[in-house]
């Protein structure tokens, strides 16, 4: 029986989405895991198709859902609330560039089980070799195993409360913008919940291969800022 609702948004990036499904499939509790497919290329799509018997994950293609182009994280976030609202189940968004441990959700879960007014739960990120990368970096080099914050967490690897998801109608999200992290995080402390990033429980993360484009950021930063500023990607 399933213990949480697990959603992925997913933009193309097959092979490290099938690593994510795999990691969250062998999750020591049991989950209800959710790909939604952003309108990612033909061949994304049929290899989310194929591998889905196999590993055992659900999957939604927008496509069939609305014409609004990509990114539609805000639909994502509605559909799921809708999801984990009705099974009364808390909801952990786990993107398409990170790879959790067998016990990484259930340490969540138990975190967030024993924290008063819990609103989200964030793992700490890590590269391949364990050390605290982005988004993270503000909190590299910090000792506790548990950090509160109200500090913005990243979706990454978070866990939204049920509580939380019955006190905040993601049906009130900004249309202007793209992702939620921010607006959700100072959200929660609004209403009086908590918010915390697990030091203990990492999760090894590949920023951005979720979103290959903002590799830009890196290798040609003007071009990443044009299509940021100008084209009017990536609105936080």
């Amino acid at each position: 029986m399933a213990e949480v609702i697990v959603i992925t948004p997913v933009k193309n990036s097959l092979e490290t989405t099938m690593d994510t499904a795999r990691a969250i499939a062998g999750s020591s509790v049991g989950v209800r895991h959710i790909i939604f497919n952003d309108f990612s290329t033909a061949e994304t799509k049929i290899g989310l198709n194929e591998n889905q018997p196999a590993i055992g994950y659900e999957l939604i293609h927008l496509e069939e859902h609305t014409d609004h182009p990509s990114p539609n994280y805000k639909l994502v976030l509605q559909m799921a609330q809708k999801i984990a609202n009705e099974a009364r189940l808390p909801l952990l968004v786990i993107e398409s560039d990170v790879v959790v441990k067998p016990e990484t959700i259930a340490d969540l879960l138990n975190f967030q089980k024993s924290t008063a007014k819990s609103g989200l739960v964030g793992s700490v990120t890590v590269d391949e070799k364990g050390i605290v990368n982005f988004p993270y970096l503000k909190f590299k080099g910090v000792k506790d195993s548990v950090i509160d914050t109200s500090r913005s967490l990243s979706f990454c690897c978070t866990l939204f409360s049920t509580d939380f998801l019955m006190a905040y109608d993601f049906l009130g999200l900004d249309e202007a913008k793209d992702w939620y992290d921010t607006f959700i995080s100072k959200k929660s402390i609004e209403l009086d919940f908590k918010n915390h990033v697990l030091m203990n429980a990492p999760v090894w993360h590949r920023p951005h291969a979720s979103r290959p484009w903002k590799q830009l950021k890196y290798s040609n930063p003007l071009k990443y800022y044009f299509l940021k500023f100008w084209k009017g990607m990536d609105k936080i």
